[in-house]
């Protein structure tokens, strides 16, 4: 809850002094094409009640723990059907796209920065430092309900005890797809209708939201989507009116 009030605060703070200044200083994650869009990497780490942080095993060539690697898992394994809240809009799909440093593959790594889940490299003796940076997120998600599925996802793998899959280290943007296929390599969602059909298939984010947010939310979201896709953009003027 702290975290999430911090998020709103800073964006609030922000938005305020911009309009001081008579500018604007917007959160859309894909403002701008050909750009790389904004994201809200999201930096996770569990601490036990004598203050140590649970992700650390210095026996660990990433410093990971069990605990850590079990975390990692869940959400990566869940991804999919946490994504429409982490990315909950239109524009956020445009900003997962490969190329432009935004996470499309579901995998993690420590050197790869087109892995959706990335460890951070640190040194053997900064125990407090060790985490996981979950990339999809956007900073037009609601932190709370954000924070509330990534949480649950990860204490599913620690509860289900799911085993992490192999870090891919590799670019995974420059694979052809077969490759991707033949290394189990999943990508997430590429709109927001898709991923609204996935929060409707999703016990976990059912069980986080409970009713009536999980039905609102849903209802919100495809209405959303319904409204996108009855526009005409100047993109299908310039390519399709002359031509045809």
């Amino acid at each position: 809850m702290e975290t999430a009030d911090r998020i709103m605060m800073m964006k609030l703070l922000i938005q305020t002094v911009a309009r001081q200044h008579g500018l604007v200083a917007s959160f859309m994650p894909k403002p701008f094409f050909g750009l790389n869009g904004s994201g809200m990497h999201c930096h996770q780490s569990l601490w036990t009640h004598d203050d140590k942080n649970a992700f650390y095993d210095s026996n660990d060539d990433m410093l990971l723990s069990n605990v850590a690697k079990q975390f990692i898992a869940g959400q990566l394994r869940y991804s999919k059907e946490i994504v429409g809240v982490l990315a909950p809009t239109v524009n956020s799909y445009k900003r997962l796209v490969p190329g432009y440093e935004a996470p499309v593959y579901i995998s993690w790594a420590q050197l790869n920065r087109s892995a959706l889940i990335r460890i951070p490299r640190i040194p053997k003796d900064r125990s407090s430092s060790v985490r996981a940076e979950l990339r999809c997120p956007d900073p037009m998600c609601n932190p709370y309900l954000a924070l509330a599925v990534m949480l649950e996802a990860g204490l599913e793998g620690i509860r289900q005890n799911i085993e992490v899959p192999s870090p891919r280290q590799e670019n995974l943007y420059e694979m052809e797809s077969e490759d991707l296929i033949s290394l189990k390599v999943d990508h997430l969602p590429t709109s927001l209708w898709e991923a609204t059909q996935f929060i409707k298939e999703s016990e976990l984010v059912k069980g986080v939201f409970e009713d009536p947010l999980y039905d609102s939310y849903i209802r919100a979201k495809t209405k959303e989507w319904d409204e996108y896709r009855l526009q005409v953009t100047e993109w299908e003027k310039n390519k399709y009116l002359m031509r045809y």
